[in-house]
């Protein structure tokens, strides 16, 4: 494509439908290991594929000002996100799951704004706005006007990914988005190997086909080749725009959820599947400023 904007909002959906898939599998991982270390195994396996991608391209590592904000990306959506929705996804459904990090586009697009000091219009405000309630009214109907147990890890990943996600957006500008995660994951990898051992150690494996399947798409597909798309996207539309796409995540999720877990589907589905649709066309046709199109 090249309407830089088409092709962004392209990449962008293809991250989120790979994202989409992020808690099934994480739920079908659970089946064969411990969250510890399904999530450390997750993060050596993407850290592999990704190192094959490096040194077959011969890349060279990024300059000293990038590692600060490498660190960044790594602690948020290599190791703290994982971490947190795993552990959240012991006493929670994926359905629940996915409409609590249904507020993540807000926050990102918070963030970034903080981050970079940009201010999008107040429209897109009220429809970003508008969005986040309509997830949190969906959420609490669901958990019958009371929050999980799980809630709590929810809400803390909501803000570590953020965090990734917007710093994520920032280096891409400057390195290609594949080898921002790329390098963020060799940065983790040191840790992931010592706590897939400590993991494996103390945690009971009992593998099973939707295990191992689980433990791959995690690896493979949410968090090296979704972020590679989502970071790609991300550089050529801006974090608060690519942010909104996400609106759509936990609903793409709930499908998931019933067509490979068997969850039962909320009568509220369709019309939080409307009414976030709409949250999301009215995001996407605001006019951003000039310098947020690139951050």
């Amino acid at each position: 494509m090249k309407n830089p904007l088409l092709r962004g909002t392209a990449l962008a959906s293809l991250g989120v439908v790979a994202f989409s898939l992020t808690f099934p599998a994480t739920a079908w991982g659970l089946e064969s290991f411990g969250p510890w270390s399904l999530v450390a195994l997750r993060s050596v396996l993407a850290a592999a594929i990704a190192g094959v991608f490096l040194l077959a391209r011969r890349v060279r590592p990024p300059a000293r000002e990038h590692w600060t904000g490498l660190a960044v990306v790594a602690g948020g959506v290599v190791v703290g996100f994982p971490l947190l929705t795993t552990l959240a996804l012991q006493t929670s459904t994926t359905s629940h799951a996915a409409v609590v990090v249904g507020l993540l586009p807000l926050t990102t697009a918070a963030l970034s704004a903080l981050r970079t000091g940009t201010r999008p219009p107040r429209a897109f405000w009220a429809a970003a706005v508008a969005g986040a309630v309509v997830v949190l009214g969906f959420t609490l109907a669901q958990s019958g006007g009371s929050l999980s147990a799980g809630d709590g890890y929810l809400f803390a990943a909501l803000l570590v990914c953020a965090a990734g996600y917007t710093e994520g957006g920032r280096l891409a500008r400057t390195l290609p988005g594949w080898q921002v995660i790329g390098w963020a994951l060799v940065l983790c990898l040191p840790l992931s190997v010592a706590g897939s051992a400590l993991g494996l150690a103390y945690e009971p494996v009992h593998l099973t086909g939707h295990g191992l399947a689980g433990l791959l798409w995690a690896a493979a597909g949410s968090t090296f080749l979704g972020l590679y798309v989502w970071y790609r996207g991300m550089a050529e539309i801006g974090a608060p725009r690519a942010s909104q796409l996400q609106l759509a995540q936990p609903l793409l999720t709930l499908v998931w959820s019933v067509a490979l877990l068997g969850e039962r589907l909320a009568p509220a589905a369709p019309a939080a599947a409307c009414a976030v649709l709409v949250c999301i066309a009215v995001t996407q046709r605001v006019k951003q400023p000039r310098n947020d199109l690139n951050c």
